[in-house]
């Protein structure tokens, strides 16, 4: 990184409420802030054909949003000003842009195809990928073709991923979105939580003769992962006649870590590597996708690759007015740090989608989830907002009441598809209508002389006024495929780094995540031990210590 100027931060832009379009967007906002979108369609009958862009087979609707045709220009010049265009090109360069752990940040190669070529210190780190790639597809095709046997002689039929955070997250999520595609005569299960509960269900009703675990650690010491992998381990040697040796067919590896992974008895030989610039919330394509490649296969994985890198090149490539990541990335900005808004709805409506708004708490909230500036300066505006989502149609009968006709604003966004991957009579276009009549009745309201036209009794009308005004994207494609799926999971990635680059914030770390797990390495004994421990906590933290001991007992 370059030195930085007085005032200036370390890429040598200037802090972001010093910005021109910063600065110009907070006058904007006064006069345009409290427009009503009924006005912004009635004085503009175009707005809706205009205020669009496509992209890699996926089309946003973003008219429905409280701006203006100088909102976006403003929100381009901020995205300009920040330097999103050159720090677009460092991340694709494998610069170390995550400056807190020196690291580059590149789930982009993670999808790049064969014969592309991205440095990492002096190395192309392009042939690698596609050597675990296809390390991956060798070993998924033994396992689904039925030539991989366990310790007994049985082929595998179930499979288990041991992980947690993106080590599971994106594993479960890409499962259940790409369901339909998957080997349907084999059972994929996910264990993350170290509550017992979890591990014991998902080896609910399994043979551990016919059992692979797949346990997803790159350093294979995390807590939560190694806790349940040893449980795993005792739960299949039981089920194996104690059989050391039955280990080394039963477990395979997604680690880095050789030595630990050999003790286990795992087969380093089965052992999928990934490397430091690939971060976990990042990671559902690198060989933590191992599940997810096993389920669908290795071509049906490839062609979301495909979907990824078509993403990827798009964001890359585009002008910033037509460019999907940046103007959803924006459009978050504007609501976040001039509306005061706190949190996002993601709304997609396709079951196979259900695991989709988990998946993006994750990838959003524990990237821009920052306090400080890259510089270590604390920010005077606010950064991430909270995500979170159901799929349609069932949300609507649950919390949607509060988007309607609640207190806050809540930006949603909508994501459909023309065609289903279950055709089942009349389904299809009810869904896809409760779509588009959401969006409309959150955009335009309904008004108390409309309620009052319905003979609505007057003291009863308030109730049902829709104020409106209430913003939302909608994103359309045409079918869910393996492609789409990584279409979408790259247009979130890239709009989190556009917002993290306007921001100025470093969204590749999560040092917020260590203090909890080093705090509870200490607990753990005082918890364990059969002599009272002296404890130093504060007050309530001691007290309960002592009441878990004593209710332990």
């Amino acid at each position: 990184m370059a030195t930085h100027a007085a005032g200036a931060t370390s890429d040598g832009v200037e802090p972001l409420t010093k910005l021109k379009a910063w600065q110009a967007l907070q006058t904007h906002y006064e006069q345009v802030g409290a427009l009503h979108l009924r006005k912004l369609f009635a004085d503009d009958p175009g707005r809706g054909e205009r205020m669009t862009a496509e992209a890699a087979g996926l089309f946003l609707d973003y008219s429905k949003n409280r701006i203006t045709g100088e909102t976006v220009k403003l929100l381009v010049q901020l995205a300009e000003e920040s330097g999103l265009r050159p720090r677009i090109d460092a991340m694709f360069r494998g610069e170390k842009i995550n400056v807190t752990e020196k690291r580059a940040v590149l789930h982009v190669a993670l999808r790049a195809p064969a014969g592309a070529s991205i440095m990492v210190d002096g190395e192309d780190v392009v042939p690698q990928v596609h050597a675990v790639l296809d390390k991956m597809a060798d070993f998924s095709n033994r396992v689904r073709s039925g030539e991989w046997k366990g310790s007994t002689g049985k082929p595998v039929r179930n499979i288990v991923n041991i992980g947690i955070g993106g080590s599971d997250l994106g594993p479960v999520m890409a499962y259940e979105a790409l369901r339909h595609y998957s080997e349907r005569e084999m059972t994929f299960r996910f264990v993350s939580n170290v509550d017992g509960t979890d591990f014991a269900e998902a080896v609910y009703g399994l043979d551990p003769a016919e059992t692979l675990f797949i346990v997803s650690s790159k350093t294979f010491t995390t807590l939560e992962t190694m806790t349940n992998a040893h449980s795993a381990r005792a739960w299949s040697l039981a089920g194996l006649a104690g059989d050391e040796k039955s280990v080394a067919r039963h477990f395979v590896a997604v680690s880095t870590n050789a030595a630990d992974v050999a003790k286990f008895g795992i087969d380093t030989a089965n052992m999928f590597g990934f490397w430091d610039w690939v971060g976990g919330r990042y990671s559902m394509d690198s060989a933590i996708g191992l599940s997810t490649m096993l389920a669908i296969g290795p071509d049906n994985f490839r062609a979301m690759l495909d979907g990824f890198h078509q993403m990827d090149e798009h964001f890359r490539t585009a002008p910033f007015e037509r460019n999907l990541p940046v103007l959803i990335g924006l459009l978050g900005i504007w609501y976040t740090d001039f509306f005061g808004s706190q949190t996002v709805a993601v709304l997609p409506y396709e079951q196979y989608l259900k695991r989709f708004p988990a998946y993006l708490q994750q990838l959003t909230m524990e990237s821009n989830g920052k306090h400080v500036t890259l510089d270590g300066d604390a920010v005077s505006y606010p950064t991430g907002p909270v995500y979170w989502g159901e799929p349609g149609t069932n949300g609507q009968h649950s919390f949607y009441q509060l988007i309607h006709q609640g207190t806050r604003i809540i930006p949603c966004d909508f994501i459909a598809f023309a065609q289903p991957l279950n055709s089942l009579g009349r389904h299809h276009d009810i869904l896809m209508a409760n779509v588009f009549a959401q969006s409309e009745a959150l955009a335009f309201g309904k008004t108390s002389e409309q309620v009052k036209a319905e003979g609505t009794p007057d003291w009863l009308v308030p109730h049902r006024v829709f104020e409106g005004n209430r913003p939302s994207n909608t994103i359309l494609a045409g079918q869910l495929t393996p492609g789409t799926l990584g279409k979408l999971v790259a247009l979130y990635e890239h709009s989190v780094f556009t917002q993290g680059t306007v921001w100025q914030i470093n969204s590749f770390d999560q040092w917020g995540v260590e203090l909890g797990k080093v705090l509870a390495q200490r607990i753990v004994p005082e918890l364990e031990n059969r002599t009272e421990p002296t404890l130093s906590h504060d007050s309530s933290t001691n007290n309960l210590i002592r009441r878990y001991r004593k209710l332990k007992e």
